[in-house]
């Protein structure tokens, strides 16, 4: 038995000499070194990745700390434990060692050169990184439509991420521009300064929407103190000038800047902040672009929403009006107050309601309240609008008719003088100071369906405490009730008035909505407008020639 041993124990060494004197021939690194870390043996392959490595030198000598103490714990524990292969720095390539024990405790290092590998693992990991903050800059810049808040978000993520400081320069109002700055550490804050585009290289290119400049070719010593942030006191080493694509024209442009102890931008960095910026300017042309129509449509807005009422000449006027959906703000149902140049010329109100809702009956109703407005001259002549209006609608694209009430409005002395004429619409109604409630006697055809309209007016007067109501069909027509299926009907309406009898004209258009609100069920309804008129109590009579007194409303 101890022969055989001693024969398998000399067959081993042959076999490790034969394998030494073929190292030379390994296109990698191979090292050989006992228990304590002496070099034994290495090929040339270790010599030139480790040119001071000699046979009979320390392992702690020449190789990198990391590789040291792999070889003492593969060396002292036992080697199934520590056979998994390590990668770690040698120079400035990185290397993947593979221990194997030989048959003389000795330790063979194969040492395999992994940088290529390891630096398209690192870059496809920064890839990885960078495609993922691109997904959340998007979603976090588009869940705002606010531009200012666009833009303080697309700076702080700009220094946050990109660099140390981020500029957001806006294109010029007047002689302007808004200048949004952020820190990565500090807050974003937002100026409108008079600054020279020239004093930046760049700069002038890049709100044109022009390609950037490369950064290498920026001078940081030729960038001016407006472009830096407050609080960023550190020389600047490093800047980047990049446009921001909008729609069609440029949404401004972003202006990186790192300190002189920083990295400067590398040209990966450059393609990266380019990404940013078509993806920041993407959000803040939509930003803008929202914000624009926005006034847009609010400007228009207020030419199309009923006016706030009050008192003219000593008479109250009070209105309300709810669209027939939440989210809608305009509709088919108007009305306006046209006061008299005088307390003794007659304010003439219009209450209508064209057929259709939301945007569409709006346009037509703005263009109705427009021509009533031009034809105000004529408002002492009821039939003379109405047909003159008719014409108007007639000759439109719209299609669409209207029915209208029209009241002209005086007050004399301790009185109101009304004329009211209703062209399809629901007549007035009149509710004296005991609570008696009368329905005007006016009726007319629909202005704008056919080729004459006719209308009948009728006269009548106003005492203090006494109101004259003027609404659309949405009030008499809201379907609710116990069932949810029944109208509200004009003769509800009535009733519920003659407990208004005295109120001030304020307090009766509250009352009527609220009732036709609570009588409302889950289901739609159509536009509501409500128009009282009453007389002034404490406000004193205007004044009035003789001549005025006499004259009366036909």
């Amino acid at each position: 038995m101890v022969k055989a041993s001693r024969g398998a124990s000399a067959r081993s060494r042959d076999t490790g000499s034969q394998a030494g004197t073929s190292w030379a021939d390994v296109p990698f690194p191979v090292l050989v070194a006992d228990r304590h870390g002496r070099l034994a043996r290495l090929n040339d392959a270790a010599r030139t990745l480790l040119p001071l490595a000699e046979a009979g030198g320390w392992l702690h000598e020449v190789a990198p700390p990391w590789l040291v103490d792999a070889h003492r714990s593969f060396a002292e524990g036992p080697p199934a434990s520590a056979a998994a292969p390590l990668t770690g720095p040698v120079g400035d390539r990185m290397v993947t060692a593979r221990p194997t024990a030989s048959p003389d405790g000795e330790v063979v290092w194969w040492l395999l050169d992994d940088t290529d590998r390891h630096r398209a693992e690192t870059e496809l990991r920064g890839e990885k990184q960078r495609c993922e903050l691109l997904t959340d800059v998007s979603s976090t810049l588009l869940s705002t439509l606010n531009l200012p808040r666009c833009m303080e978000v697309t700076a702080a993520l700009a220094a946050q991420h990109l660099a140390e400081a981020a500029v957001l320069v806006s294109p010029s109002q007047g002689r302007h521009h808004q200048l949004t700055y952020a820190c990565r550490y500090g807050d974003v804050r937002q100026v409108a300064r008079r600054i020279d585009p020239y004093s930046v290289p760049g700069l002038p290119e890049a709100l044109q929407g022009f390609p950037p400049v490369p950064a290498r070719w920026l001078d940081p010593g030729e960038i001016p103190d407006w472009v830096l942030p407050p609080g960023f006191t550190a020389a600047v080493g490093s800047v980047i000038v990049t446009p921001l694509p909008g729609h069609g024209v440029p949404a401004g442009v972003l202006i990186l800047l790192r300190s002189g102890t920083e990295r400067a931008f590398s040209g990966g960095e450059e393609n990266f902040a380019r990404l940013f910026a078509a993806r920041a300017g993407a959000a803040l042309s939509a930003a803008r672009l929202y914000t624009e129509q926005t006034a847009i449509t609010a400007t228009l807005m207020r030419e199309l929403l009923p006016p706030a009422l009050s008192s003219v000449h000593g008479v109250t006027y009070a209105g309300n009006y709810r669209p027939a959906s939440d989210h809608e703000r305009v509709g088919g149902d108007f009305y306006d107050v046209h006061p008299g140049p005088d307390p003794s010329r007659e304010t003439l109100v219009a209450l209508g309601d064209v057929a259709g809702k939301g945007l569409d009956a709006a346009v037509l109703t703005g263009k109705i309240r427009n021509t009533l407005h031009a034809l105000l001259p004529l408002a002492d002549d009821h039939q003379r609008v109405l047909r003159l209006l008719n014409g108007a609608l007639l000759t439109s694209h719209h299609g669409r008719f209207v029915t209208l009430v029209l009241a002209s409005v005086r007050r004399d002395g301790n009185r109101v003088d009304l004329r009211l004429t209703s062209a399809g619409h629901l007549p007035p109604l009149l509710v004296r100071a005991d609570g008696t409630v009368e329905e005007a006697g006016t009726r007319g055809t629909l202005v704008g369906a056919l080729p004459e309209v006719t209308a009948q007016s009728y006269e009548t007067t106003l005492a203090p405490g006494e109101i004259c109501l003027l609404y659309t069909d949405g009030i008499t027509e809201a379907r609710g009730g116990p069932l949810g299926d029944e109208l509200y009907g004009e003769e509800r309406l009535r009733r519920a008035l003659t407990a208004c009898g005295g109120m001030p004209a304020e307090a009766v258009v509250e009352h009527v909505q609220m009732l036709a609100s609570q009588w409302l069920g889950p289901g739609g309804h159509d536009d509501m407008a409500v128009v009282a008129i009453g007389m002034d109590r404490n406000g004193p009579a205007p004044a009035v020639t003789p001549q005025d007194t006499t004259r009366r409303n036909r």
